[in-house]
């Protein structure tokens, strides 16, 4: 089905897709991947062939895969072979705006499960201090949870550095600039510089000066001299760099940032959360979705809390009422049933991909049904922001039910929660109805094989 294991030269694997790099993509059979039980969607996306299996079972198989794929005579080979078609068709497929957003993505992705750890042991740890509790313990708690924020700035240097071709560690060195007490004696446009001033942008940023500097050095330095030059240059020059430039600046849109998403939806509440619930499903779609990563991430080390992710997890809870709507109207589609029902409990934790590859897209109407649920959920949320309730999430990367236990508010624990589960069960059920009173049902397998 996949043209045969010569035409697989790479598996990888996200949450609950199988990546595969291929050598010929036309080589694969399409709808007869499509039919292997347990298989929720595919994707062709240039040289690489995405199959939808959802958690758990694509870790499994991809495990599977990366063992048959370890000879590496058969990978050389398959490099050679490769290499001609893989540049066509990327240079076909790709466009700069998707590239610029992967590497964004690359950036901060590896990041996602300690901000999930230490957002959960932020949130534990308030519960303790509200409630009293373990005062001897709080302390420890707090100085876990809070470390990693407090030094975030490197990590992010580390992997701008790595993503975009430079040396890791001298992004980092260079980041570090970002976090060091020391630059509050530093004065930059006339202005003292703050610890943290400029945040991940102004950490990225100066990363990706680094990279520039140490690659200019690289090609004129002398390879007698490169290790001891080259470091050294790169770390004077873009650290001075981003001490008097580079940090103020950053500093200034990490502010218009945080003051841009407070005014959003202090001033129009509603209808933010509208828009923005509504529209991640496409931005999804379309890749567009990683862009939205660095402003998590800084809203978080501001404020810590985002405000923005719990809006936008309401897409999901929008696509949840829509699949459930499909499961009662296709009563005798006995595929589409199996593929819900094995899909649902990972949407209900926000992991959303099976439901929408595997059912809303390629049935077409139910996707712009959950995108109506998911407007609604979102309105709900950000007419209450409008009231001064702020629902935020102390990390990123779940939504559903899976974010309980990392929201954040201003008005205490319990009202937050129970303004993001009125925001679900709001998608919920404007999902299921939107689509229970659109979707007749008909013809859903010629439906399904155009998705």
């Amino acid at each position: 089905m996949l043209g045969g294991p010569a035409n697989v030269t790479a598996a990888a694997h996200c949450m609950t897709r199988l990546r595969l790099t291929l050598v010929d993509v036309s080589l694969v059979d399409g709808e007869g991947v499509r039919a292997v039980p347990g298989v929720l969607g595919v994707i062709p996306d240039g040289d690489t062939y995405q199959v939808v299996l959802g958690p758990g079972v694509v870790e499994q198989l991809t495990t599977a895969l990366r063992t048959m794929l370890r000879a590496p005579s058969a990978a050389e080979e398959l490099a050679a072979r490769g290499a001609g078609i893989r540049q066509a068709r990327a240079a076909r497929n790709a466009t700069p705006l998707k590239a610029a957003l992967r590497r964004v993505a690359d950036v901060f992705v590896p990041l996602i499960p300690a901000l999930i750890g230490c957002g959960v042991l932020a949130g534990l740890n308030g519960l303790l201090v509200n409630a009293g509790w373990l005062p001897g313990l709080t302390p420890a708690l707090a100085a876990v949870a809070a470390a990693f924020m407090a030094l975030i700035a490197v990590f992010v240097g580390y992997n701008t550095a790595k993503v975009f071709g430079g040396t890791p560690i001298l992004g980092g060195a260079v980041a570090a600039v970002v976090v060091y007490p020391g630059v509050a004696k530093v004065t930059a446009f006339g202005v003292a510089l703050a610890p943290g001033q400029g945040g991940v942008l102004g950490a990225m940023a100066a990363a990706l000066l680094a990279t520039r500097v140490e690659r200019w050095c690289r090609g004129r330095v002398p390879a007698a001299l490169d290790v001891l030059v080259t470091p050294t240059v790169t770390v004077l020059v873009a650290g001075l760099g981003t001490l008097y430039g580079l940090m103020y600046a950053a500093g200034v849109v990490s502010s218009a940032v945080g003051h841009g998403a407070d005014w959003l939806l202090a001033t129009t509440g509603p209808f933010a959360g509208l828009v923005l619930g509504g529209l991640f499903l496409p931005l999804v779609m379309l890749g567009l979705h990683q862009a939205l990563i660095p402003i998590h991430t800084t809203l978080i080390q501001q404020e810590g809390y985002t405000v923005l992710l719990p809006l936008l997890a309401m897409a999901g809870a929008g696509q949840v009422g829509a699949a459930v709507a499909v499961y009662f109207r296709l009563r005798e589609d006995s595929s589409i049933r199996t593929t819900i029902k094995s899909a649902l409990p990972a949407g209900l934790l926000g992991v959303g991909e099976p439901l929408i590859y595997g059912v809303s897209l390629p049935l077409g109407r139910p996707f712009l049904t959950a995108c109506v649920g998911g407007a609604a959920g979102g309105a709900f949320v950000g007419f209450f922001a409008l009231l001064g309730d702020r629902v935020g999430a102390t990390a990123i990367g779940p939504s559903g039910w899976a974010l309980f236990p990392l929201l954040a508010g201003n008005r205490g624990l319990l009202p937050t929660a129970a303004i993001y589960a009125g925001g679900l069960l709001t998608g919920y059920a404007v999902g299921f109805l939107a689509t229970w009173t659109t979707f007749s049902g008909a013809s859903p397998r010629s439906a399904r094989s155009t998705g």
